[in-house]
């Protein structure tokens, strides 16, 4: 019987003690666990703080602040490095988790690269993204498929910085491309109303190669091709650009003038009746410098009847434009010109009351309202910087 109860209470011991292995925790993984939790804490205070850099590096303070964002990158990776190598600890899902993350954080990188360089070609081109709008409704922004949560703060929240600053980036390739695709059509909208055609390239310069056979799992990633699509909206914006510079659309004179007459039929100052003036006058003390109103090339120099003095410059798309009653010449034909150029001085020879400068812009030897051109001159010039 005595026995009996002891083989019972040994028994019963025995069972105690298996029942407290199962549920006791393994030191090494307790460790372990915490130190994940430790690490945690400092990525939790770099996802909030991501937010505003990127806004500052896309409202234009990019020397400033890339070098920060760049330095954030490399703490996050890390980060994702530390997680993965204490993560061994742990059963298998969190490994895969944490291979997908570090995947993600080499994509991050290689992202962030492109958009600087897209950044500073946009700069070049008086482009500046928009400032990010608040990014916790930008739940959309990334074009990534997000980790299926882990139950481990850390790690989620490691994700989520990752998965944030991963549609930064995008959201700053699509403002770049947005921005530079409605400039493009500003300018061929406004040209086209003057009947002036811009030239743009359809693709990207410089594509061709043997002709060969497919390979399997050698395609362009979908960022590089997003990013070869913004680098395309900025050569057709920069083509665009430079036909506002061609175009015979700035002012041609600068200083103390006045606009004193203007195109079209009007009271003569010498007869008194009705006549046409086929462009328009802007009064200037005598000597005032006279500007090229884009350019091209110097097609004449010498007098005409009435206009006395005058200078003629051949523009793209047929235009001329033609500065008259001038004191002086400062260009001569065959000369090439830019927007800008001196081109003769302000005077009031042939048939003028006064020093003025007379500007016309004319196509097939017809006479067009020049302050079309010049009033679109002035909506575009802001393009120009």
């Amino acid at each position: 019987m005595g026995n009996q109860a002891s083989f019972g209470r040994s028994d019963t011991g025995r069972n105690d003690a298996a029942r407290h292995r199962r549920h006791g925790v393994h030191p090494a993984l307790f460790y372990s666990m915490f130190a994940v939790l430790l690490a945690g804490n400092a990525l939790m205070g770099t996802a909030f703080l991501l937010s505003s850099d990127i806004s500052k590096l896309l409202s234009g303070q990019k020397e400033q602040v890339i070098e920060a964002y760049e330095d954030r990158i490399a703490q996050l990776r890390v980060e994702v490095d530390r997680l993965h190598s204490r993560s061994y600890a742990q059963a298998g899902d969190m490994n895969l988790q944490l291979q997908e993350l570090a995947q993600q954080q080499e994509v991050l990188v290689e992202q962030h690269q492109l958009v600087r360089v897209l950044v500073d070609k946009a700069g070049q081109l008086g482009i500046e993204p928009a400032t990010l709008a608040a990014t916790e409704n930008q739940d959309d922004m990334a074009d990534m498929a997000p980790l299926a949560p882990t139950g481990n703060p850390d790690v989620d929240a490691t994700a989520a910085a990752v998965a944030q600053m991963m549609g930064e980036t995008q959201f700053a390739m699509s403002s770049i491309a947005e921005t530079a695709e409605l400039r493009t059509h500003s300018i061929v909208s406004e040209l086209g109303d003057l009947g002036i055609r811009v030239d743009l390239p359809d693709t990207l310069d410089g594509v061709g190669g043997p002709l060969m056979a497919p390979v399997d799992g050698t395609d362009a990633s979908p960022m590089v091709d997003d990013a070869n699509a913004v680098m395309a909206a900025l050569v057709r914006y920069k083509a665009a650009r430079d036909s506002i510079d061609s175009a015979p659309i700035h002012m041609p004179i600068s200083g103390n003038f006045r606009n004193s007459s203007g195109f079209g039929n009007r009271t003569d100052p010498f007869t008194g009746g009705r006549a046409f003036h086929s462009g328009m006058d802007f009064a200037a003390p005598k000597g005032t410098t006279v500007l090229s109103a884009g350019k091209g090339i110097v097609s004449f120099v010498g007098t005409k009847s009435g206009y006395g003095n005058v200078v003629e410059v051949t523009h793209a798309n047929g235009l001329i434009t033609r500065y008259g009653h001038l004191s002086a010449f400062l260009s001569e034909e065959g000369q090439a010109v830019n927007t800008g150029t001196p081109i003769a001085k302000v005077g009031s020879t042939g048939r003028s009351t006064g020093p003025h400068l007379h500007f016309e812009v004319r196509k097939s030897d017809t006479a067009i309202n020049p302050k079309a051109f010049l009033e679109a001159g002035k909506r575009l010039l802001p393009l120009l910087g």
